[in-house]
């Protein structure tokens, strides 16, 4: 039972013929489509930080459970994620707060310093979320890219492009062709336990934010099993932060 506690606090607080070219061809103009999507990089460059809040359902054997959470994001070095919710008759709180290599998890009233380990695992959830809001990472220093084919996504047309993050691991998110807008990703995920599984998390439902626009819906796969189908019913770009966001949580 704690480990399944433990993996629904992990989880809340995130096919085609491939033909690698170089960077500079397909992959960044199928980039800078999408960030013309998005909002334009005038626009998305001024996001620095972002809120949202959540509910859903996360699926544990079989059986959906549903929950609310929000998760605030600054960069790909600062996360806070908390979450309540009703799993499999308890109700269970969670907080997990990320600032840069050091990173903290409240469970049940219980509180644990997060090791090197969950520390990088944290930071790669983090650079997943943040890669679909804006795209600009990929276009960073840390980032490598190349084309990925094309398949079909919802019975439309998607470009896939494979990124290399900063951690050395790789994962492949897929644009509308007609639209430029992120539809799926498909990356490695490691979990509570350490075990690692093929997360495909599908964006949809597309809204206008003063300006950017944010997938509202959200489901995810992992192994080909339901895991998780996110609502988004708020979302902010923040201009300042309360430094004790990012601390070690009481």
């Amino acid at each position: 039972m704690t480990r399944i506690f433990g993996a629904v606090s992990m989880s809340l607080l995130a096919v085609g013929v491939c033909s690698a070219v170089r960077a500079g061809d397909g992959a960044e103009a199928v980039l800078d489509k999408a960030i013309k999507a998005l909002g334009g990089a005038d626009k998305l460059g001024t996001v620095k930080a972002v809120t949202w809040k959540s509910k859903g359902k996360l699926s544990i054997g079989g059986a959906d459970n549903d929950f609310t959470s929000q998760t605030t994001l600054s960069g790909l070095t600062q996360m806070r994620g908390e979450f309540e919710g009703d799993f499999m008759g308890n109700k269970i709180k969670g907080v997990t707060v990320m600032n840069g290599d050091k990173g903290w998890r409240i469970f049940a009233d219980q509180k644990m310093e997060l090791d090197a380990d969950a520390i990088a695992a944290e930071k790669r959830n983090l650079y997943l979320q943040v890669v679909p809001l804006t795209i600009l990472p990929l276009k960073g220093k840390g980032f490598k890219v190349e084309t990925a084919g094309e398949e079909k996504i919802g019975g439309k047309a998607a470009l896939g492009v494979k990124a290399t993050g900063p951690d050395g691991k790789d994962f492949t998110i897929y644009f509308d062709k007609d639209s430029g807008l992120p539809v799926k990703q498909v990356a490695k995920i490691v979990g509570f336990m350490g075990e690692e599984a093929t997360q495909e998390t599908m964006f949809s439902n597309y809204k206008d934010f003063g300006g950017i626009k944010k997938a509202t819906k959200i489901d995810a796969k992992r192994d080909g099993e339901n895991f998780i189908a996110i609502e988004i019913t708020e979302f902010r770009v923040l201009d300042k932060i309360d430094p004790k966001t990012f601390a070690e949580p009481e």
